[in-house]
């Protein structure tokens, strides 16, 4: 069990204004409904607010707008965004529950001729790296990860056990690629052939910048002749699908399920919900917000909101469909128009 922390030493940590006890011992993080007062807690939204009275934290992490409504309650630390803050503090806080690792190779590690690993680095039991391959300083591959031939797995980063980097592709700086996810599967490519399908080879890579984060069993596929290229600060959450050439924006996060086809190019800082999908061969803008379970059809050019969902049918009836309920609002003021000129006169305006 780890040491409790004081709570003056979390403030420094964070910059934030310490209203309370310095000494106070703080042993966990929890939620304000079930926090005690060995725990600290946090407000972001101001509509828990009453949670936050109630709460019996050690301490609860405020915006400025709430530092009175904290300090009734009993000690607050005063951060300029609470969210950020508590994010910044799980993560120090998992650094301390995290055992020790020791640099160096697993005797149970298979590591082919000409692989190159930073001797600060770390791989573990049953890993195997392929031959060429270069293992960043301070890198872990886990416990039967897989790093092909020619790969890299840039400094700091963490491919989690099971995980696959597969032959030529590459990972940045401080990623951290989640287990079960493969990273240059082939792309989905055949060449119809007498009514069979003839395989067409993936002869790109992929390649993923700094500070990315993988979710467990996501799937990123190598470009069929370019690259599937992955730009910094991308976070991909479980069961991603990223198909063969598709190209994602800096800084954009995509939640599970989404599935992102062939060659869709997708710009910085969007979002998308849960079961969205994207086509391929599509284009969407920087700044562009994608609801749950929306299917991108065609390319967006102009940052905002996006959502929308269609019953599935018969395909002809569909674009039949589709193109109708993209007229209903003005088939709707056109409808209101004709009934204020088909509906009788006011009596009052008729009557001597």
């Amino acid at each position: 069990m780890l040491a409790a922390v004081r709570l003056g030493d979390i403030a420094a940590l964070l910059g934030g204004d310490l209203l309370g006890d310095a000494e106070w011992p703080i042993s966990r993080i929890a939620p304000l409904e079930t926090a005690g007062p060995d725990a600290i807690a946090f407000l972001a939204n101001p509509r828990y607010a009453a949670q936050m009275r109630a709460s019996a934290a050690g301490c609860v992490i405020v915006a400025p707008a709430q530092r009175e409504a904290a300090i009734e309650r009993g000690a607050a630390l005063v951060c300029a965004d609470p969210y950020l803050a508590f994010a910044r503090l799980t993560q120090w806080w998992a650094l301390r529950l995290r055992p020790e690792r020791l640099a160096g190779v697993h005797a149970s590690a298979l590591v082919e001729q000409g692989a190159c690993i930073d001797p600060s680095a770390t791989v573990e039991a049953m890993a195997f790296v392929g031959q060429g391959a270069r293992i960043g300083a301070g890198a872990v591959v886990a416990a039967q990860a897989h790093v092909g031939a020619d790969a890299l797995l840039g400094d700091g980063s963490w491919l989690k056990p099971r995980a696959v980097l597969s032959q030529g592709c590459r990972v940045g700086a401080r990623a951290i690629v989640h287990s079960g996810a493969v990273i240059g599967a082939d792309g989905f490519g055949f060449a119809p052939s007498a009514g069979r399908w003839e395989k067409i080879e993936q002869l790109g890579v992929v390649v993923i910048g700094d500070d990315v984060e993988i979710g467990a069993n996501t799937c990123i596929d190598r470009g069929a002749l370019d690259d599937t290229v992955i730009e910094d600060g991308v976070k991909l959450d479980n069961l991603v699908q990223i198909g063969h050439n598709v190209r994602i924006g800096a800084h954009t996060a995509l939640a599970g399920c989404v599935g992102v086809a062939g060659s869709a190019r997708i710009g910085r800082h969007c979002t998308a919900g849960g079961g969205a999908i994207v086509l391929g061969h599509l284009s969407v803008a920087d700044h562009v917000h994608i609801g749950a379970a929306t299917v991108v059809t065609r390319s967006i050019t102009k940052p905002g909101q996006y959502s929308g969902l269609y019953p599935f049918e018969e395909n002809a009836a569909w674009e039949k469909n589709a193109a109708t309920l993209r007229q209903l609002h003005a088939l709707r003021l056109r409808l209101r128009a004709l009934e204020k000129t088909l509906s009788p006169p006011n009596r009052s305006e008729t009557d001597d």
